[in-house]
C-alpha cells in the first residue's frame, strides 16, 4: 500500500515588512508533498524553499533574506521574478519597426533583467489560486523602463501533488514589445548558507551555448560544448572545470552563460537539467518549454550579504538555472524571437521537481 502524500497546506499569508511609503508586504506560504515554499508579494520573490534530505531532515535550499529590508536595500535578484526582459540587452537599446528604443543601463553599458527597476522590484498583486497555488499579477505601463506597450503579466506558482514547483508565465501587450520572463532562484541543495556548491553534480541537455564578450553580451555564435568546460551533457561536479583558463570562464569569473537546449521551444515542458548534491542526497530536475537556460555559478557573491541562517554568502555558494529565451535576442535575429505582438499571449512553463538519492 502506498503512503499517502501530505495534503496541501495554505496558502497562508503573514506580514513581512513595509515599503518606504508604508505599504505592507506579505509573505505567502504553500506546503505540499514534502515541499514548503515561501513567496513574497515584493518582486514575486521565492524567499524560501524547504525540502527534506535523504534522512528526512528539512532545510531551506534557496538563498535570500529573513526580512524585507535587505531586499529593498539591494538584492542580487535572490528568488525574484524577472522582467520585462531577463538577462542582458546590449547597450540598453534595440530597434523595432525602424525606431530605436533605449533602456536603463544597470550592468556596465548594458541593461540587465529589465533595468534598475525591473519586475524584481515591483509589488505584485497576489491571490490564492488553489490550496497549493498562487497567482501573481503585474501591469507594466507603456514606456515603463523604455519598453513599448502596456504589458499585463500573470505568473502562477503551484506545488504539485508530488511537491514539485511549477511556474507558469503568461503575458499580453497592446503594442509589440520584447518579453523574456524568468525566475532567479539561487539554489544550494545542501542548504542555504551551507557553503560552496562545487561538489553539486549538474547535467544539461545542451550541445551548444552562446559565448559572450568581456561584458557578457552574446557574440551571436552558437558554439559547441564538445571539448570545453561547458560540456555538461554527462553530469559532472560544477567545480571540476571551473578554474580552467578558458577565455569564457575568465570573462564571467565562472559560469554565467546561456545554454542552447537541444529540444528548442516546446509546447509542453521537457526535461533539460538534473542537479544532485551528494552530501544531502537531494536531487532537482528541471523541465521547461523554453529554448535556453542560464547557468550562473554565483560568481559575484562576495561575502557582504547574509541569509536567514546568519551565514554570509560567498563566491560559488549557490547556482541559478534560469529558464529563458536567449540574452540580447532583440539584437540577434537568428536567435529564437522574443517579440510579443498584440492579440498574442506569451506563455511558458518551468517545473522544478525534487527527490533524494
Amino acid at each position: 500500500m502506498s503512503t499517502p502524500r501530505p495534503a496541501a497546506q495554505g496558502p497562508l499569508r503573514e506580514p513581512f515588512g513595509r515599503l518606504a511609503d508604508g505599504t505592507e508586504v506579505h509573505r505567502w506560504t504553500l506546503a505540499r508533498g514534502g515541499t514548503r515554499l515561501g513567496v513574497l508579494a515584493y518582486g514575486g520573490v521565492v524567499q524560501s524553499l524547504e525540502l527534506p534530505d535523504r534522512d528526512g531532515r528539512t532545510a531551506n535550499v534557496s538563498l535570500g533574506f529573513g526580512s524585507l529590508e535587505p531586499y529593498l536595500a539591494g538584492s542580487p535578484y535572490f528568488g525574484a521574478l524577472i522582467g520585462r526582459y531577463g538577462n542582458r540587452i546590449a547597450g540598453g537599446r534595440f530597434t523595432l519597426d525602424g525606431r530605436e528604443y533605449r533602456l536603463p543601463v544597470n550592468d556596465g553599458p548594458h541593461s540587465l533583467h529589465g533595468g534598475d527597476e525591473g519586475f524584481d522590484k515591483r509589488l505584485w498583486e497576489v491571490t490564492p489560486s488553489s490550496p497549493a497555488g498562487l497567482t501573481l499579477r503585474l501591469t507594466s505601463p507603456a514606456g515603463d523602463a523604455g519598453y513599448p506597450g502596456t504589458l499585463e503579466t500573470r505568473v502562477n506558482y503551484t506545488l504539485t501533488e508530488e511537491g514539485a514547483l511549477r511556474i507558469d508565465y503568461a503575458a499580453t501587450t497592446d503594442a509589440t514589445t520584447p518579453v523574456n520572463l524568468t525566475s532567479h532562484i539561487y539554489f544550494n541543495l545542501a542548504g542555504e548558507g551551507a557553503g560552496p556548491v562545487a561538489d553539486h553534480r549538474l547535467g544539461l541537455a545542451a550541445g551548444r551555448y552562446t559565448p559572450v564578450t568581456e561584458t557578457l553580451i552574446p557574440t551571436g555564435e552558437l558554439a559547441p560544448v564538445e571539448g570545453t568546460p561547458f560540456d555538461f551533457r554527462r553530469a559532472k561536479p560544477i567545480g571540476r572545470d571551473l578554474r580552467e583558463a578558458h577565455p569564457q570562464l575568465l570573462h564571467a569569473q565562472g559560469y554565467d552563460h546561456n545554454f542552447v537546449l537541444d529540444k528548442g521551444v516546446t509546447a509542453a515542458p521537457e526535461h533539460v537539467a538534473t542537479l544532485f548534491d551528494p552530501g544531502s542526497g537531494r536531487v532537482m530536475k528541471v523541465a521547461t518549454t523554453e529554448p535556453g537556460i542560464q547557468f550562473y555559478s554565483g560568481n559575484f557573491l562576495d561575502g557582504t550579504l547574509a541569509g536567514p541562517s546568519g551565514r554570509t554568502y560567498r563566491q560559488g555558494d549557490a547556482l541559478c538555472l534560469e529558464t529563458q529565451h536567449f540574452p540580447d535576442s532583440p539584437n540577434h535575429p537568428h536567435f529564437p524571437a522574443t517579440w510579443l505582438h498584440p492579440g498574442r499571449t506569451h506563455r511558458s512553463t518551468t517545473i522544478y521537481s525534487f527527490g533524494v538519492r
